[in-house]
């Protein structure tokens, strides 16, 4: 498999006007634009077209990560306003929903806006629940290179730090969007399949879903599976050094359960279609995961992780995707596990081979970012003219716009028809 750390994030480069982004999403989710890429040809559809564009008995991998409001505002006694935004738990915690269930503190690493102004021990507001009054307080833990360690408390221990959020905290638009969160962000910048809190952006390709859509995939027996990628505002990290060796990808957490890998083993023929770039990351990372086992059969929990370049520095020639699943399974099984919890790093650029994935649907990405290289992984060169192709033909781009359903055909994950 190439390598891709010599790759040079200039050469995907595009211009994208300011009002080609779309700063909010259409009344109906399901009507939003859908561009079609298949072997090199372009096609318009809508959104809520889209099974008739898949073919029958394929799988749907959606990602049911749930955007938690990670912006607390917390107002300084000179009257000035420090922004504490949760990005992920503390190292203390196995897992992100663990961290969620705390009560009373949790430790968090947060970016922090106007931290220089930050001089008291502890900054704190208040909030009103249902007619009680919450304090919440925060006090700087530890400083790390781009973020803090926070100790963020609250005085009524009935209420975990998920409901915290939910109480407290405002939910974290792209700051692409620049502007305020507003109520309808609420439901909007959210799945309507959404269920584990964790995320601090929406797997976005999945927010034009509906169950006007859902019920026309089952009509035609197009399956459809979960599994969690909590999305970190890494996401959001340009790509700063000239080329990707330089940049190193966010390791996020991912929760796929026994009967999801089984279902995707099940389906490894027939076509599986990953729904935004999340759930892509996490199928492929399972395929490495796999590896792993498969290679080492007493792999440990500890070990149990996928890097930024495992995919490019592992020899897997003669491993297929069978096998890499069934090993995962057979560990799973050894190991009691009824569910997978890790985090990945995997960073899919051009000259990865995919090993699972036959499709993706994905809203249009940002310029020089590495959700773009994925889409080059995918199509190579001919990202260029799809993006043009949008830009032309009023596309909306970025998190609240249009998206796309392209296909792979260089994969080894089986074919179908």
């Amino acid at each position: 498999m190439k390598h891709p750390s010599t790759i040079s994030i200039s050469d995907f480069l595009y211009d994208l006007p300011e009002n080609k982004i779309a700063k909010y999403p259409l009344a109906e989710r399901d009507m939003s634009k859908l561009l079609v890429y298949k072997e090199g040809e372009i096609a318009e559809n809508t959104y809520r077209n889209i099974a008739d564009q898949i073919p029958v008995n394929s799988l749907l991998i959606f990602n049911n990560t749930k955007v938690v409001e990670a912006r607390l505002l917390f107002k300084k006694s000179t009257g000035g306003t420090i922004e504490i935004f949760c990005l992920e738990p503390d190292d203390q915690y196995p897992d992100i929903t663990t961290a969620m269930l705390q009560k009373g503190k949790v430790w968090w690493k947060c970016l922090v806006g106007g931290a220089k102004k930050w001089k008291e021990e502890k900054i704190s507001f208040t909030t009103d629940n249902n007619g009680s009054e919450i304090l919440i307080e925060a006090k700087k833990i530890e400083q790390q290179t781009e973020a803090y360690i926070i100790e963020i408390s609250w005085n009524d221990a009935t209420i975990c730090f998920a409901e915290l959020l939910h109480i407290a905290g405002v939910i974290p638009l792209p700051p692409y969007l620049n502007r305020s969160s507003e109520d309808s962000d609420k439901e909007r910048y959210q799945t309507i399949y959404a269920k584990h809190d964790g995320s601090v952006a929406a797997p976005t390709a999945g927010l034009h879903f509906t169950d006007t859509i859902f019920n026309e995939l089952s009509k035609k027996n197009i399956d459809t599976a979960y599994v969690t990628l909590h999305v970190g505002a890494g996401t959001f990290k340009p790509v700063k050094s000239t080329t990707m060796d330089g940049h190193e990808m966010h390791a996020e957490y991912i929760d796929v359960s026994k009967e999801a890998i089984e279902h995707i083993l099940l389906k490894l023929n027939d076509g599986i279609i990953a729904v935004g770039t999340t759930s892509l990351r996490t199928i492929e990372s399972l395929y490495w995961l796999g590896v792993k086992t498969y290679l080492n059969p007493n792999l440990s929990i500890k070990e149990f992780t996928v890097l930024q370049w495992d995919p490019y520095e592992i020899e897997v020639s003669n491993i297929t995707a069978n096998m890499a699943l069934t090993s995962l399974l057979n560990w799973m099984q050894e190991n009691n596990l009824k569910k997978l919890v890790t985090k990945t790093q995997i960073i899919i650029a051009p000259g990865y081979e995919f090993k699972i994935m036959k499709g993706l649907i994905t809203n249009f990405h940002q310029p020089q970012s590495t959700l773009l290289l994925l889409v080059a992984a995918i199509i190579g060169d001919d990202w260029r003219r799809v993006y043009q192709y949008a830009l032309d033909n009023n596309f909306r781009f970025l998190s609240y716009g249009d998206g796309s359903l392209i296909w792979n055909f260089n994969s080894k994950s089986g074919s179908f028809s």
